[in-house]
C-alpha cells in the first residue's frame, strides 16, 4: 500500500491560512479516515492545505494516484463541504425557492447528474442507494436540506475521484437517510477506487468503516490514531467537563426587559385546512395548526416531508401563504399587513441561510442584519443601541471577541455560531430554528441549547426548532409535530 498524500513540516504559504504549529501527514491510500476537531481547530486549514488551496511555504505536497493516470491533484481529488449546491448565487436562490413562477428555468436532479460524468459505480446504484429516484424531475432549489446533500454526493460520485475529502456528511439528513449515505460510503470504501476522508466536529458522526483517526486541535495537527483509543481520551474528557452557560450570562438573559404586553396564551401561528402541492405533489392536504405564545414546539419529519415549506410560511418567506388561511400574531395574512412587520417579531436561522451569507464583512454587520432582517447586508453606521444589542448577544455565544474579523475567513462552525446570534439580537417573539446545531461541536452545541432554554423560559417568547437529532432539541420544548410525507 502506498501513501496518496505526504506533507513534512508543512506552512501555509500566506500567513492568515496558518496553522499554530507545521504539520506532518501521512494519508494511505485506500484506507478511510476522519479528521476530528472542535470548530476553529484547523480542520479546514489543514484541509486546504492537503487539497493544495492553500500553497505551501517550501516544502511541497507529495502526491501519488496511483493507478490514476494522471497525478495531477485537481483531476484526483475532490472536497464536498454542502455548502451551496446552487452556485455563487445561493442568496438568490434562498428568495426564489418560494416563488412558484420564477422556478421553472431552475435546473433538476436529473440535469444536474446528467453534466457528471460517468464512472464504473453506476449512476443507477447512486440513485437507488441515496433514494434519490423519487426526486429527479424535481427543481434543484425545491430540495430540503438533506435531499439536497443526497444530491451533492451521487454528483461528485459520479466522477470517480481517487480522493474524496467530505465535510460533515450526515448534518441535514434524517435517521434513514443517514444510515443510507452510511451504507452507501461503506461500498465506496469496499470498491478501492476511491480513498475516503470525513472532516466531522461530531464524534458521532465517525461511521463504523472509518478506524482510523487525524486529530486537530487549537491549530495543531497530531499523529494519526485508532478510533477506539481516540474515543476512550474523548469521553474521559468530556465526563469532567460542562458546556452550559454561566450563571452571569445566564442571569444577563433573564434580566431582560420583557416586550410589551408579554403574555402566553395568545396565538401565534394558525394554520387553518391548509393545501400546498408542487407540480402533481402534495406538501400539505387539509393541515391545521396552532401555535400559541410561551410554546416551545419540536417539528420533525423525514427529508422532504415538507418542515422548511412550513417554515417558509411562518417566517412570511412564501408568497402562497396569501392563498392559504394562516393568521400570524393574530392577523391574516393578506389582510394588509407587510412582511416586515411580521419579520420585527421572528428571530430565525436555517441551512438555506448559511448558504447564502457569503458576504465579504465583519461578524458585527452580519449580526446586525438580524435587526432590520437584511439579508446580509446592514449598510447603517452600528453604534449606540444597535451595537450594544449585537454585542450582547455575541458575547452571550462566547465571540464577541471576533466581532471586527472577516465573516468568510471564519470556520464553518463560527459562521453557523455567527448567524444563530444574528436570530437572537432583536429579542425576537418567535424563535425559528431550522437545524441550528448544522456542523457545530458538542461544545457549542451545548452552549447554544442552554442559550435557548434560557431565553424561551422567559415570558411570552415562543420557539419552533427543527434538528434530526433528538438529543439536540431543549428541555424547554413541551409540544410536538411529526410531519409525514404524502403520496
Amino acid at each position: 500500500m502506498h501513501n496518496i498524500i505526504e506533507i513534512n513540516k508543512a506552512v501555509a504559504r500566506m500567513p492568515e491560512f496558518r496553522l499554530k504549529e507545521p504539520a506532518d501527514v501521512v494519508i494511505p491510500a485506500d484506507t478511510p479516515l476522519a479528521i476530528v476537531g472542535l470548530n476553529a481547530s484547523g480542520k479546514t486549514l489543514l484541509v486546504d492545505m492537503l487539497t493544495g488551496a492553500h500553497p505551501l511555504l517550501g516544502n511541497e505536497i507529495k502526491y501519488d494516484f496511483s493507478p490514476s493516470a494522471s497525478n495531477k491533484a485537481s483531476q484526483n481529488i475532490k472536497v464536498v463541504t454542502f455548502r451551496d449546491a446552487y452556485g455563487s448565487t445561493g442568496g438568490d436562490f434562498y428568495q426564489l425557492r418560494w416563488n412558484h413562477g420564477l422556478q421553472e428555468d431552475s435546473a433538476t436532479v436529473k440535469d444536474i447528474l446528467k453534466t457528471a460524468s460517468s464512472s464504473d459505480m453506476l449512476s443507477e446504484e447512486l440513485s437507488q442507494v441515496l433514494g434519490l429516484e423519487p426526486l429527479l424531475e424535481k427543481k434543484i432549489i425545491m430540495l430540503s436540506s438533506g435531499e439536497l446533500r443526497r444530491v451533492q454526493l451521487a454528483e461528485v460520485l459520479q466522477s470517480a475521484p481517487r480522493l474524496l475529502f467530505i465535510d460533515n456528511p450526515y448534518i441535514g439528513l434524517d435517521v434513514n437517510a443517514r444510515k443510507q449515505t452510511s451504507d452507501f460510503l461503506t461500498k465506496v470504501v469496499e470498491k478501492g477506487k476511491t480513498t475516503l476522508v470525513l472532516i466531522v466536529s461530531r464524534e458521532k458522526d465517525i461511521p463504523d468503516f472509518i478506524q482510523r483517526i487525524l486529530p486537530v486541535s487549537n491549530g495543531k495537527v497530531y499523529p494519526i490514531c485508532d478510533k477506539k483509543d481516540f474515543l476512550a481520551h474523548l469521553h474521559k474528557e468530556e465526563k469532567s467537563v460542562s458546556y452550559a452557560i454561566d450563571a452571569e450570562r445566564r442571569n444577563a438573559i433573564l434580566s431582560l426587559p420583557d416586550h410589551e404586553n408579554a403574555a402566553n396564551g395568545s396565538p401565534v401561528v394558525e394554520c387553518n385546512n391548509i393545501n400546498i402541492s408542487y407540480g402533481s405533489r402534495d406538501i400539505f392536504k387539509d393541515f391545521s395548526w396552532t401555535v400559541k405564545s410561551g410554546e416551545r414546539w419540536a417539528l420533525n419529519g423525514e427529508n422532504g416531508a415538507g418542515k422548511s415549506t412550513l417554515l417558509s410560511l411562518v417566517c412570511a418567506d412564501n408568497p402562497r401563504a396569501y392563498a392559504c388561511n394562516i393568521s400570524l400574531f393574530g392577523c391574516k395574512r393578506g389582510t394588509g399587513e407587510s412582511i416586515w412587520d411580521i419579520k420585527k417579531k421572528i428571530g430565525y436561522v436555517s441551512p438555506e441561510m448559511f448558504r447564502s451569507y457569503r458576504r465579504n464583512m465583519s461578524v458585527l454587520k452580519i449580526a446586525a442584519s438580524g435587526l432590520s432582517d437584511t439579508n446580509g447586508i446592514y449598510n447603517r453606521e452600528i453604534d449606540g443601541d444597535a451595537r450594544e444589542k449585537v454585542m450582547f448577544w455575541l458575547n452571550i455565544f462566547g465571540i464577541g471577541n471576533i466581532s471586527d474579523k472577516n465573516y468568510l475567513q471564519l470556520s464553518s462552525g463560527e459562521q453557523r455560531l455567527v448567524l444563530l446570534a444574528r436570530a437572537f439580537v432583536k429579542d425576537p417573539e418567535l424563535l425559528v430554528l431550522d437545524e441550528p446545531f448544522h456542523g457545530l461541536d458538542r461544545e457549542r452545541r451545548e452552549l447554544s441549547r442552554s442559550i435557548i432554554d434560557t431565553f424561551c423560559s422567559r415570558k411570552g417568547k415562543t420557539l419552533i426548532m427543527v434538528t434530526h437529532y433528538e438529543e439536540e432539541y431543549p428541555s424547554t420544548i413541551d409540544h410536538r409535530l411529526r410531519l409525514k410525507k404524502l403520496g
